[in-house]
C-alpha cells in the first residue's frame, strides 16, 4: 500500500482532512491548541495525566463549543507503587533546595489523580479516541471503549510492545521514536533507556510487525519528517514539540524560545524532573542532577512530587536554567506560527515531497 493509500484510509476512518495529530502533552494541551489543530483538519488532543474527572469533562466541552473536529484524550497507565527510600529522599530534598524553595519532608507523598475516575470520565466525555502511554489499558476498559464506539491508540516504543498492543485490542499504535520530547512511553519504566530506538528504525519495524495503522511520533517537525514517516510505513504522524512554539500552547516564553535554538545534541534523556525517563532541553539543572556526586532521582511519582516546588517556582519566574523544558531532537526545525496555519503548512510541505500517489 502506498503512503497516499494509507493516509486516505486513515483520514477517512477518523474524519480528518490531513494525517497530523496533536500529541497529548500533559500540562501543555489547552483547548485552544486542540481546536486549532482540528480546524486545520487534524486531530486535537488532551493530556489528562494531572486532570480530575471534572477537568476532563470541562476540557472536552470547551473543545466541542469551538469545533466538531476529532480529538483524543490520553492518560498514563499507572506504575506499581514505588519503593520509597526516605534517606535518599532527604538527600534529594537537600539538593533540590539548592535550586529552588525548601522541599518539606511530606512533599513526596503527594497523590496522583485517580486513574479509575479518569477512565470513567474519558468514557463519558466520548472522544473519538482514547490513547494510552506507559502500558496497556485493562481488558474491561478496552471493552467499555469499544461498546461506546471509541477507538484506542496505544503508544509503543518497541516492536514487542506494538505486538502486545495489537493483541490487547488497540485500533492503532503510536510508534514513539527515541527522538521524541517529553516522557518516554516505555512499558518498563526501569529499563526505558535500553529501549531507545530511533524513529527511522522503529516505524518500519512496527509497520511490518502489526496489521494496525501506525502513527509515527518523535523527531517530526517539518514536511520532510512527515513525508519520511509516511514512506517508512506510517499512516499518520503525531506532533508535539513543533506545536509548543505556537501561541495557542501558551507555554512560558523562555521555553518556547529555547526550543527554536536547541540542536539535537542539546536535548537529554533525564529522570531529574519526574523519575520517569523523558527528553528535555539540557539546562544547568539537568547537568547538575546528572553529576556523579548528585543523588539519584527517586522513582516516579515520588520524584515528580519532590520537584514540584522547584518546577512551579521556575515556571513562575520564566527561568530556563531550572525550568522543565521538554523538547524533541528536531526542536530547531520548528517555527513560531499559529497552530492552524502551521499544521496546514506541514501537510502542504509533506505533500510536495510525497508527490502524486
Amino acid at each position: 500500500m502506498t503512503p497516499h493509500h494509507r493516509v486516505n484510509a486513515f483520514c477517512t476512518a477518523y474524519g480528518l482532512r490531513l494525517p497530523i495529530l496533536m500529541a497529548p502533552m500533559a500540562g501543555a494541551s489547552p483547548p485552544a491548541l486542540a481546536v486549532a489543530v482540528a480546524r486545520a483538519g487534524g486531530m486535537g488532543a488532551c493530556g489528562a495525566l494531572s486532570m480530575d474527572a471534572a477537568q476532563i469533562h470541562a476540557w472536552a466541552e470547551h473543545v466541542r463549543t469551538q469545533t466538531n473536529g476529532a480529538f483524543q484524550i490520553n492518560t498514563w497507565i499507572p506504575d506499581p507503587a514505588p519503593v520509597r527510600d526516605r534517606a535518599q529522599e532527604a538527600q534529594l530534598r537537600a539538593f533540590l533546595g539548592q535550586w529552588g524553595p525548601d522541599v518539606p519532608p511530606e512533599a513526596g507523598d503527594a497523590p496522583l489523580a485517580d486513574f479509575e475516575a479518569q477512565c470513567a470520565a474519558m468514557l463519558t466525555a466520548g472522544p473519538s479516541v482514547i490513547s494510552s502511554i506507559m502500558g496497556l489499558y485493562p481488558a474491561a476498559f478496552v471493552t467499555a471503549m469499544k461498546e461506546r464506539g471509541i477507538r484506542w491508540f496505544a503508544t509503543v516504543t518497541t516492536v514487542a510492545e506494538a505486538r502486545a498492543a495489537e493483541d490487547a485490542g488497540a485500533d492503532a499504535v503510536i510508534a514513539q521514536g527515541a527522538e521524541a520530547g517529553g516522557h518516554r512511553g516505555s512499558f518498563d519504566a526501569e529499563n526505558a533507556e535500553a529501549g531507545m530506538v530511533g524513529s527511522f528504525a522503529l516505524i518500519p519495524a512496527v509497520a511490518d510487525a502489526v496489521s494496525l495503522p501506525v502513527i509515527a511520533t518523535g523527531g517530526i517537525a517539518d514536511g520532510r519528517g512527515v513525508a519520511a514517516a509516511l514512506v517508512l510505513g506510517a499512516s499518520a504522524v503525531q506532533i508535539g514539540t513543533a506545536l509548543l512554539r505556537t501561541p495557542e500552547a501558551a507555554i512560558p516564553a523562555s521555553w518556547a524560545e529555547a526550543i527554536g535554538r536547541t540542536a539535537p545534541e542539546e536535548t537529554v534523556p533525564t529522570r531529574a524532573f519526574s523519575g520517569r525517563l523523558a527528553r528535555a532541553i539540557r539546562t544547568p539543572y539537568t547537568i547538575a542532577a546528572a553529576a556523579q556526586d548528585s543523588p539519584l532521582p527517586a522513582p516516579y511519582p515520588t520524584q515528580r512530587a519532590l520537584t514540584g516546588p522547584l518546577r512551579r517556582e521556575a515556571q513562575a519566574a520564566n527561568d530556563p536554567a531550572r525550568m522543565q523544558m521538554w523538547a524533541g531532537q528536531s526542536a530547531a526545525l520548528t517555527r513560531p506560527d499559529d497552530a492552524e496555519r502551521m499544521v496546514s503548512a506541514l501537510w502542504k510541505s509533506a505533500e510536495s515531497f510525497l508527490g502524486q500517489g
